[in-house]
């Protein structure tokens, strides 16, 4: 009975606060964008989050020397991001205004990732290890672009702290020691490197390929750069896959979902 009670609050709890912190962070009538999501942090603390972890990466690679240290390598990421980021305002005007960053690290780890605000960071080894084409490139980078224009970090961050307060109503009502209460509530690390969900994957997976095909690049190498990705996690699986699984299912779906944006490319 007391299980059931602390579920019912909880999810009583959670349902409550949906209901105050639903919308989206991007336009309606885009392809991929038109879900509402659970807000109920704001995206200033989500940015100041971000942005710490940001300069300490950046800090810890200029003082091991391996930022940035490929000129030619940096030209080509910054070229690829200008027309992507030229095109992020159809989902989102406020996207151009952003402080958008490019950098490297030179490393054999196979990882990419745009942080929330427009920190894109790139390690060596996806690009040199994979062979990576530009159009390649750019579907690595439209799909973490997308995650930081929906805002997926702090929908994750959002959906933590709901099941946290919930828990703690459940613990102040029900009694749940201490102990309970902090193995309820253990979630990783406030959604900024957890897996991300699945139906924030395809929301990525869409949004990127859209903004490739309206920036010049063939949405097939989408397709073509998971299947290297599924090559190589044949032996250690690499890190980007850490919080972007790779699958079969996933490359059909890109299949799928390309006739839809090639209009956009042949445009």
């Amino acid at each position: 009975m007391k299980k059931f009670l602390i579920k019912t609050t909880l999810v009583a709890s959670v349902s409550a606060m949906a209901l105050t912190g639903c919308s989206s962070t991007t336009n309606s009538g885009v392809i991929g964008s038109d879900r509402q999501q659970l807000l109920l942090v704001s995206n200033d603390q989500v940015m100041q989050m971000s942005a710490q972890s940001y300069n300490q990466l950046l800090q810890e690679a200029r003082n091991k020397k391996v930022l940035d240290t490929n000129a030619a390598q940096l030209a080509r990421l910054n070229g690829i991001a200008r027309k992507l980021i030229n095109q992020a305002e159809v989902y989102r005007g406020d996207a151009k205004n952003w402080q958008w960053e490019v950098h490297t690290i030179k490393s054999n780890e196979l990882n990419a990732f745009v942080l929330p605000g427009g920190k894109i960071m790139f390690y060596s080894g996806i690009i040199d290890r994979l062979n990576l084409t530009d159009a390649e490139i750019a579907a690595i980078m439209g799909h973490e672009m997308a995650h930081a224009i929906r805002e997926h970090a702090r929908e994750r961050i959002s959906s933590q702290y709901a099941t946290q307060t919930g828990i703690g109503i459940a613990a102040s009502v029900f009694g749940l020691s201490q102990g309970q209460a902090q193995l309820a509530s253990m979630a990783g690390d406030l959604g900024i490197a957890r897996p991300n969900s699945r139906t924030q994957e395809a929301e990525a997976d869409k949004i990127g390929l859209v903004l490739m095909a309206k920036a010049g690049y063939d949405p097939n190498a989408a397709v073509s750069l998971w299947k290297k990705m599924q090559s190589a996690s044949q032996g250690e699986p690499p890190q980007f896959l850490s919080t972007h699984p790779s699958s079969s299912n996933r490359i059909a779906s890109l299949q799928a979902l390309i006739p839809q944006v090639m209009p956009y490319y042949k445009k």
